[in-house]
């Protein structure tokens, strides 16, 4: 049984980090790409990052230079380190296998002063 896990999210202000974790297990992520997605109430799920098998990423523009995926395919687990937040970056953050519909129950993000 294939199951995402994230965690690390929370409350923070403007300008804040987190770094979101999502720990994978029944699958070994090595040879898939990973990616990380967000979706803010009343707004469409949107792919905020990804990182290939090779670790070569990709970012939206909107965390483009604020945001930075990383994996640690030992541990079966792939990070978000979330810099410079802004309160539009509140969101419930969702990690994902690429080509597959496994999915991650999803962890909240709130950026508020």
């Amino acid at each position: 049984q294939v199951q995402l896990v994230e965690s690390g999210g929370g409350l923070v202000q403007p300008g804040g980090s987190l770094r979101l974790s999502c720990a994978v297990s029944g699958i070994i992520i090595r040879v898939y790409t990973m990616e990380w997605y967000r979706q803010a109430p009343g707004k469409q799920r949107e792919l905020v990052a990804l990182i290939s098998r090779w670790s070569s990423t990709d970012y939206s523009s909107s965390v483009k230079g604020r945001f930075s995926i990383s994996r640690d395919n030992a541990g079966n687990t792939v990070y978000l380190q979330m810099n410079s937040l802004k309160p539009e970056d509140t969101a419930v953050y969702y990690c994902k296998i690429q080509d597959t519909n496994y999915w991650g129950q999803g962890t909240q993000v709130t950026v508020s002063s």
